[in-house]
């Protein structure tokens, strides 16, 4: 199991090989990919703010839908836990939201553009940074 954060969706729409290789192994069902809620969001202003083509927003909100796992946050622990990583790591509330949906599904790896993500240093989870 593996989360992909924002930052992940905006590299693979920039052609990022490392993206694009792991992005592959989600579409041959070899990885199980777990994804915020929060990102669709987050696309989805992008594209409102033409920072990301609209139309690519589109296509990529809905192979999140078919080919990952949701994390809505309307979990209690997802809230609780973000607000603590969110004080402790001063991680800004969304990032802190994600990476807390993550942890309360127990995603062990995940794929991201968000340095915050590396401030959490715990056993057994890895924040896999790619260049920004």
């Amino acid at each position: 199991m593996i989360g992909l954060d924002s930052g992940f969706f905006i590299k693979l729409l920039q052609g990022d090989e490392a993206a694009a290789e792991v992005w592959e192994q989600v579409l041959r069902k070899k990885e199980e990919a777990y994804v915020s809620c929060l990102t669709l969001f987050e696309l989805e202003r992008l594209g409102l703010k033409a920072m990301i083509d609209k139309e690519a927003v589109n296509v990529v909100n809905a192979a999140i839908k078919e080919n990952c796992e949701l994390i809505w946050i309307d979990d209690p622990e997802i809230i609780e836990q973000s607000s603590r990583l969110s004080h402790g790591l001063g991680m800004p509330a969304v990032s802190a939201l994600i990476l807390a949906g993550f942890l309360v599904k127990e995603i062990k790896k995940v794929y991201t553009t968000d340095k915050h993500f590396q401030a959490y240093r715990k056993k057994k989870f890895e924040a896999v940074l790619l260049n920004r």
